[in-house]
């Protein structure tokens, strides 16, 4: 399970930077013509909401799950207050990169002194969600804590309802992934467990109806936005649609539009759980700049357990 675990942390951090160069452009034909087809790791166009991020780099999500993984060493596990203070430190220390309305409004709580479990956001999106594997990698083998943790995590920032609780559904399915459940399955079962948001339930269902049909059509449809009710569908779509092809599943995803970046941080954990290590382009690994860090870390987390 160890070279699988590794993987699924790995594709969700290549997902992520495979999506920068066209993240947020929704307009799918402009991305065809000032880019193309993505399938290798861009920089951002000028002007950009990431523009000054390099080749390789992280969009804002994916270095929010980066400072997770370190936090994860630095304090050997999870506590809220920890991670809180290492995450606060990456924005108030001279971040180059977009802050987003979630972080925005979690920062002004944090300067007012709120309790920790109330300074999170309300935003619904699904990037507070879905940067936990390096959560699913430190408690592969202890699910109870891990939906604890993912679900603190999840609410220091995006302290909504429908947000933890699509939080709580990603992590039973790379969970159930990751311990041998095809994806397919894992996901039914964690609908099965319950989704504590009746819309969510719906539109998670929508996600499973919507495998082998047209990808960029289908998260048109969805939503191309960073709300997890659209965002979450499109990356369930992107798991059953293209279940043995992982290369395949992120470029299309970027492909798609939009909030590419949350959608394939949560696609690429589930995939990458579930075909391992040989099924992410040596060529993508190899261009994340941090990419060595992250093996690296990895390591070190399993010295420390």
């Amino acid at each position: 399970m160890t070279s699988r675990a590794k993987a699924m942390v790995l594709a969700s951090f290549v997902a992520d930077s495979l999506a920068l160069g066209a993240h947020w452009i929704y307009n799918t034909d402009e991305i065809d013509r000032l880019i193309g087809r993505v399938d290798k790791l861009l920089a951002p166009l000028p002007g950009s909401y990431h523009h000054g991020k390099l080749r390789g780099d992280f969009t804002h999500y994916g270095d929010q799950a980066m400072v997770l993984l370190e936090s994860l060493i630095l304090r050997q596990g999870f506590s809220l207050p920890d991670f809180a203070a290492d995450w606060q430190r990456l924005f108030t220390g001279g971040y180059r990169g977009y802050i987003d309305q979630a972080t925005a409004a979690t920062l002004e709580n944090m300067g007012r002194s709120l309790p920790l479990t109330q300074v999170g956001s309300q935003s619904s999106d699904l990037g507070g969600a879905a940067r936990i594997a390096p959560l699913v990698y430190q408690y592969r083998d202890n699910r109870a804590r891990l939906l604890k943790a993912v679900r603190q995590q999840t609410a220091l920032t995006h302290n909504n309802p429908m947000t933890l609780a699509g939080a709580d559904f990603l992590a039973k399915t790379v969970w159930a992934t990751l311990h041998g459940t095809v994806p397919a399955s894992a996901m039914a079962s964690a609908l099965n467990e319950g989704v504590a948001d009746c819309d969510l339930d719906l539109r998670i269902r929508s996600g499973l109806d919507s495998g082998g049909q047209d990808t960029r059509a289908t998260i048109k449809r969805f939503g191309q936005m960073c709300s997890i009710a659209a965002a979450l569908p499109g990356a369930i779509h992107l798991v059953l649609t293209y279940p043995d092809d992982l290369r395949a599943a992120l470029s299309e995803n970027v492909m798609a539009g939009g909030d590419s970046a949350a959608r394939g941080l949560a696609a690429g954990m589930i995939l990458g759980a579930a075909l391992g290590e040989a099924a992410i382009p040596e060529e993508w690994t190899r261009a994340m700049v941090r990419g060595n860090d992250i093996m690296q870390l990895l390591a070190e987390l399993d010295r420390l357990s």
